[in-house]
This record gives C-alpha cells, structure tokens and sequence, in this order.
C-alpha cells in the first residue's frame, strides 16, 4: 500500500522574490495547476483541508510564502 502525499510536497512555494520573475502567463499557469491539483485530490478523497496557498490563490493573492514584500 502506498502512503499519502501531502498537498505541500506536489506543490512548488515561492518567494516573493521568485515570484516576481515570473511572467502572467507563467503565474496563470501555476495557479491553474495548483487549483487543479488540488481539485483531483479531493475527488479522490485524498485532501480534506485546503491549503493556505490555494486560498490565497483563490482570492487572487499571491502566494508567496517564504518572505512577504519589502516595505
């Protein structure tokens, strides 16, 4: 039997730093496959919190993690 993966270790966390190298489309497409991600494993019974990041992203924040904005 295999164990579960948690959410975090499928999904890359940026900086604030990293995140600014990214373009749209790029960072389009990062939320797209995290929504995604985490929309599969739910239909498969495999998550049953949402994480901090998906949250973010929904509401259209980013979602750094590591180290906010410089003021």
């Amino acid at each position: 039997m295999h164990g579960l993966v948690p959410f975090e270790d499928l999904s890359p966390t940026f900086t604030w730093e990293e995140w600014q190298d990214l373009d749209d489309t790029q960072r389009t497409l990062y939320r797209g496959v995290m929504l995604e991600t985490y929309s599969s494993l739910v239909s498969l019974g495999r998550c049953i919190t949402k994480p901090e990041v998906l949250i973010k992203l929904e509401q259209g924040a980013e979602p750094w993690t590591v180290k906010e904005p410089p003021d």
